[in-house]
């Protein structure tokens, strides 16, 4: 098993990108941490993944408070952690950039963005040296998309604080890298296709999306998992400050 004796911590815990990692973390060996601030959704995931190693805890990553208070819990609980998948995020309304609600502008960066500050700066002192932290950005981090202002100045700000942080935790040998996916099949990207459907056919936004994906496709959140698996093993070691897209080739373009 390429993660035994290792000890997970996954935000956005409730999502189905979050319950993915979990369960391929927990299959290569790993003890798992999901933090989510749905608690209902935390409860669902463990009705599902039944595994002694796996447990939750509720908190709100844009909170200082909150994030502090799960990173001492998990320390606590488990004794140590090895990986951080940073990984809790949300994509805000859809509306040309003059329109955009600018509460919710501010909404969307401090999930997106705060969030995955504010995850840093408490786990890395509690982190054990030689771990690995990573970011979940999006290919709306290296390109730009009409009508998605937060979303995709959220995703690029990430991108920042990932490099800020790998030469900073460097001397202790923890990774610090951001993975970049196409649209993932999700809740969220049928959010989006109805979004930009408005009246019309969200099927046909589908379509539109996935013609930019050469490989023909979304991304599953398995594929998603497998990836955040190889950047949390040993297989990554020399891998950090780095942004790994899992694309169908969309970027290539």
């Amino acid at each position: 098993m390429k993660l035994a004796g290792k000890v997970a911590l996954v935000t956005g815990g409730a999502g189905v990108i979050g319950r993915a990692a979990a369960t391929r973390l927990l299959a290569e060996g790993a003890r798992v941490v999901l933090v989510d601030k749905d608690e209902q959704g935390l409860r669902a995931v463990s009705a599902q993944i039944v595994d002694e190693r796996l447990t939750w805890i509720a908190a709100d990553v844009t909170s200082a408070a909150s994030v502090a208070a799960y990173a001492r819990t998990a320390f606590d609980r488990l004794g140590r952690i090895d990986i951080f998948f940073n990984n809790a995020g949300i994509e805000g309304p859809t509306a040309p950039l003059v329109e955009f609600p600018e509460d919710r502008f501010a909404q969307v960066m401090a999930v997106n963005v705060t969030g995955v500050f504010l995850g840093i700066k408490y786990m890395l002192p509690v982190m054990a040296d030689g771990g690995s932290i990573i970011v979940t950005s999006s290919t709306a981090g290296l390109r730009g998309a009409a009508d998605f202002v937060a979303y995709c100045a959220s995703k690029h700000a990430v991108i920042g604080i990932m490099r800020t942080a790998a030469i900073e935790a460097a001397p202790r040998r923890i990774r610090v890298n951001s993975i970049h996916p196409a649209p993932v099949e999700s809740a969220m990207i049928e959010r989006l296709e109805r979004a930009r459907a408005g009246n019309g056919d969200p099927g046909a936004v589908r379509q539109r999306f996935i013609r930019r994906i050469p490989l023909g496709r979304y991304i599953e959140p398995e594929e998603v998992a497998d990836l955040v698996l190889f950047l949390a093993s040993d297989e990554s070691r020399m891998i950090t400050g780095s942004m790994l897209g899992i694309d169908g080739g969309s970027l290539a373009g």
